[in-house]
């Protein structure tokens, strides 16, 4: 079991905040809070990091109300009867990509709610979201605005290996001018924004 990040320094945060920026570019940095407690949160605004990303429905709402000022998205696996909760609290939803999602997303999505649908690039077996060749039917049927993609490549030790599933994500979202590409993690957001990634979603990098 992960181990929950406490004692951040703001001071070291934004030092490794602004070295990662200038490597990125015009790609945003998302902060990873899975494992950062509630009360370590204005640490992190403190450092000037106000992009924040959370795995869980339930933490996401006690955070979100927390740091209202700060701007979240949903990047967790999202089950369909958390939707409705998930979705009044987020910029963007990064991992779309269910039928049972789809229909929540009707009941609930407004006009202003904008998503990424998660892709499935290297087909694993058990893991979340569309496979590439069902991507058009899923757009097609999404009732929300579709703003881009997102992966999660399969783990790897060397970043080069996820390169191939980071390249063929940007071509799917090139293809149907879909301008999000929400991919890499701290141990590979490099190559993810050589090839195209507009938001990178980072934890250990950023804290350590």
């Amino acid at each position: 079991m992960a181990r929950l990040i406490e004692g951040l320094d703001a001071a070291r945060v934004r030092e490794n905040a602004e070295r990662i920026r200038s490597e990125i570019g015009d790609a945003e940095l998302l902060a990873a809070v899975k494992y950062v407690p509630l009360e370590e949160l204005g640490v992190l605004a403190e450092a000037g990091v106000t992009l924040l990303g959370e795995n869980r429905a339930q933490d996401l709402e006690a955070k979100a109300a927390a740091q209202p000022g700060l701007t979240w998205d949903f990047i967790g696996h999202l089950q369909s009867r958390k939707v409705k909760q998930v979705l009044p609290l987020v910029r963007y939803v990064h991992s779309v990509g269910s039928e049972s999602v789809l229909r929540q997303l009707e009941r609930h999505g407004t006009p202003q709610t904008e998503v990424l649908v998660e892709v499935n690039v290297a087909r694993e077996a058990g893991k979340s979201g569309i496979a590439p060749d069902e991507l058009d039917d899923f757009l097609a049927r999404c009732p929300v605005r579709v703003v881009g993609l997102m992966t999660m490549p399969p783990l790897a030790d060397d970043p080069e290996q996820s390169r191939r599933w980071f390249a063929a994500l940007a071509e799917l979202a090139g293809d149907r001018g879909l301008p999000q590409l929400s991919m890499g993690t701290s141990q590979d957001y490099l190559v993810a924004v050589e090839e195209g990634a507009t938001i990178v979603r980072l934890g250990t990098t950023l804290y350590g």
